[in-house]
């Protein structure tokens, strides 16, 4: 036991109680993954009810590895490399829409050639949108007056990425430009350029609604949660949520399962309250303000801005997108179809929630690599001897 304990304190670096929410939610998900998928592997891969198990338990793996790689890299390393995403991702994303593989009306992922792998270029897109955005922000910070150019050309981004995300999952879209406008305000930014992005995004998410993909199954879903109907996979939520009582039916032992749609992704936690009640159902909500609560609090610990932005923005990306997958569960809002991050089964959106958390860890951690101060330095004297 000494011995693990010494190598987990001298590999896993950062915020322990943030190493400790992730663990927990990784096995919580192959638990549940593993449930919700047993019935539907037997059916489709010859009774073998393993299949789905492992290949979450590797893609689990590969995550928690890019978490761990994510958090030894200084996070100032990030903004660089989220420029180069954010270029990326308009071509991608407007590929996407056109040409990618489609499923449920919704075309959201481009196969990789050769390896014959899907991806979702919509998870590299939210995820370098919110380093930039906080990295804009930062340098904002440092300027004495207001850089109406930068900012006018920060807010065409944001709404550009949402728009181009929205075409093809509108509900992910809100989100990220809900956790935009946040990071903008914790950024201290005039108030008239809030207005001016609200007007904006509500502009591009009307035309997003009709020439995108989702426009009619939103407006349905909206009219739906509105006239109180629910929907075939709503009411099997319901089922499964209030069977579940206080301390579950045990793990393994879900029915809902085999009438839910998607009880591994979009409906995962009525799957995990039906098999841990509600105790596990308050208990994973707890887990997800914690690792708010402890992204916030980087705010406070480190010295920059930019990392204190950066690690709260992204916490409460990925809290608020579980919130509402979260509430869409109970009845507290329309279907969304938003996964619930680091639980439900995926690929990129493992992968990328993965990489997300260790940038939080590499924040929490501090500055790790002096040479960037230097850097910066001779740049800041070079600029001045050019200024003079």
């Amino acid at each position: 036991m000494k011995v693990t304990a010494s190598w987990m304190q001298n590999k896993l670096k950062g915020d322990p109680i943030i190493w400790g929410v992730a663990f927990l939610l990784s096995i919580l998900s192959i638990l549940v993954v593993y449930s919700a998928t047993s019935s539907l592997a037997y059916r489709h891969m010859q009774g073998d009810t393993e299949y789905y198990l492992i290949k979450h338990v590797s893609l689990m793996s590969l995550s928690l590895t890019a978490m761990w790689v994510a958090h030894n890299i200084d996070y100032r390393y990030y903004g660089g490399i989220a420029r180069l995403g954010l270029w990326c991702s308009v071509p991608l994303l407007m590929i996407t829409w056109q040409y990618g593989l489609k499923l449920n009306e919704a075309s959201r992922w481009l196969m990789i050639p050769v390896i014959n792998k899907a991806f979702q270029p919509g998870d590299i897109a939210q995820l370098t949108l919110i380093i930039r955005t906080v990295h804009t922000l930062a340098k904002l910070q440092k300027k004495s007056d207001e850089d109406s150019q930068t900012l006018l050309t920060l807010m065409l981004w944001i709404s550009t990425i949402c728009a181009l995300i929205a075409l093809t999952n509108f509900s992910g879209a809100i989100v990220l430009f809900v956790t935009c406008m946040l990071l903008m305000f914790l950024g201290r930014v005039p108030t008239r350029y809030l207005v001016r992005l609200s007007l904006a995004g509500l502009l591009m998410g009307i035309v997003a609604m009709g020439v995108g993909q989702r426009g009619k199954t939103v407006l349905h879903r909206l009219q739906a949660f509105r006239q109180e109907k629910l929907s075939y996979q709503t009411e099997q939520a319901y089922i499964a949520i209030a069977t579940g009582g206080i301390y579950g039916k045990g793990p393994g032992k879900s029915t809902q399962r085999n009438f839910l749609p998607h009880p591994y992704s979009d409906f995962i936690y009525a799957i995990l309250v039906e098999e841990y009640g509600l105790i596990g159902g308050i208990g994973v909500i707890l887990l997800y303000l914690v690792l708010l609560y402890r992204s916030i609090g980087c705010l406070g610990k480190t010295q920059r801005i930019y990392g204190g932005l950066l690690a709260a923005g992204l916490g409460f990306y990925l809290t608020l997108q579980a919130m509402i997958h979260i509430s869409v569960a109970v009845g507290l809002g329309p279907v969304t179809g938003l996964t619930l991050p680091f639980v439900s089964m995926g690929g990129t959106s493992l992968l990328f929630t993965g990489i997300s958390l260790g940038i939080i860890l590499s924040v929490s951690r501090g500055e790790l690599d002096p040479s960037i101060d230097r850097l910066g330095q001779k740049r800041r004297g070079l600029n001045r001897w050019r200024n003079e």
